[in-house]
């Protein structure tokens, strides 16, 4: 399928998901993170926080988690910035206060920037993606930008409440693929990962 049609039926199976549904895969998804990952080696984690609406995965029940069992490890957010093109990362802590962007959008409000090359992993939003690491995101290419200025040895790890599909027919070699996948199910690796270009 192309990136377009997959992006179209995710959406739709997404909305359609109850909010039961989406909480419990959530925390299977956070289970897989630490059982697969050296979650507590990692200095910087990136880290999107959900818009309700759109049923993303609850990055909430693993925030308050490594808050509390974690505290160590820091975190970081992403911006739409006001030309609507690119994201700029803050570090996002138990006292931040944060506000809805005109998008919907949890943003944190007066907080430290953080560099897109301090990061050691980001969790990265998709709405599918396919068995040699390829996404769907909605479409408006941040995280390729973004993922294009982190350190090539940053883990790229898609987050999915869904299983992949074998081959996203329109993936192209400037892709950004990913080094893995959570889903609730399991960690998905991919071993020919390509670095941003």
């Amino acid at each position: 399928m192309t990136k377009a049609d997959l992006r179209r039926a995710a959406l739709a199976r997404r909305r359609a998901l109850p909010e039961t549904d989406v909480a419990q895969r959530s925390a299977a998804l956070w289970l897989q993170l630490r059982a697969g990952f050296p979650v507590a080696e990692w200095h910087w984690l990136h880290v999107f926080l959900p818009i309700p609406h759109q049923h993303e995965p609850d990055t909430w029940l693993l925030i308050r988690e490594l808050w509390q069992e974690l505290p160590a490890l820091q975190l970081a957010v992403p911006v739409v910035q006001s030309d609507g093109q690119t994201l700029r990362h803050y570090h996002l802590t138990p006292e931040t206060q944060l506000f809805d962007s005109k998008w919907g959008i949890p943003e944190p409000s007066g907080t430290v920037e953080v560099f897109p090359k301090q990061l050691d992993a980001v969790l990265v939003p998709l709405l599918a993606f396919d068995e040699q690491g390829h996404r769907v995101g909605y479409g408006k290419g941040f995280y390729d930008r973004f993922l294009a200025a982190c350190r090539p040895d940053a883990l790229r790890i898609g987050v999915s409440l869904e299983p992949p599909v074998p081959r996203i027919t329109d993936a192209w070699e400037g892709d950004v693929t990913l080094h893995a996948c959570i889903t609730p199910e399991r960690v998905w690796r991919f071993s020919r990962a390509r670095p941003p270009q």
